[in-house]
């Protein structure tokens, strides 16, 4: 738990924000400890924070023995021009996310695609996600562990996923910088490809 404290103060000194200002929702799935999303807002841009998917190493789930300590450490963030409100599914599902490393065995990376199943949130067009670069810095842990790592979290449409399956994740960050599109915008359109 104290790992958590202090990524939970690293992301917070990031920000500049107090922790009593930050909104906090919790998710929790039966067998696991509970992940808090973080809200931050900051100007016009919304941030939604995984915490809790740090808690254990990703191991590589054809991996013979799981080491407890050793192993990528990995936690979320999404931003968005706006919030999409507290009872959308959101919170449900980046928690989702963040516990995919302990429920399915994936471990999260750059480029990588998670496909959701259904809608990110409420009425969203988004049912997958690529990860990505995020400019928080990685947290450190003490040794022998491993920092613990941000990704950002960019939602995508079936067919943006199923351009990322075709033609890779820069070909489709190329195809929204053509046409102009801020994936920060939560009611955006899916790029044309």
């Amino acid at each position: 738990m104290e790992a958590l404290e202090t990524v939970r103060a690293e992301v917070l000194g990031h920000f500049g924000v107090p922790a009593a200002s930050v909104d906090v929702a919790s998710v929790t799935f039966l067998g696991l400890e509970p992940i808090e999303i973080l809200r931050i807002v900051e100007d016009d841009q919304v941030h939604y924070l995984t915490l809790g998917g740090s808690r254990h190493p990703m191991v590589d789930p054809t991996a013979l023995h799981a080491d407890p300590v050793r192993g990528p450490r990995a936690e979320l963030v999404l931003t968005l021009r706006s919030g999409v409100g507290a009872s959308s599914g959101l919170a449900r599902s980046l928690g989702v996310l963040a516990a995919a490393p302990a429920v399915e065995g994936i471990v999260l990376q750059n480029d990588a695609l998670v496909d959701l199943g259904e809608p990110m949130w409420h009425n969203a067009p988004f049912v997958a996600v690529l990860l990505g670069e995020s400019a928080i810095p990685d947290v450190p842990l003490p040794a022998p562990a491993e920092p613990v790592r941000y990704f950002a979290v960019t939602p995508v449409t079936a067919t943006e996923a199923a351009w990322v399956r075709l033609r890779g994740a820069q070909a489709l960050r190329d195809a929204w910088q053509e046409a102009g599109i801020d994936v920060r915008d939560p009611g955006r359109g899916a790029a044309s490809l």
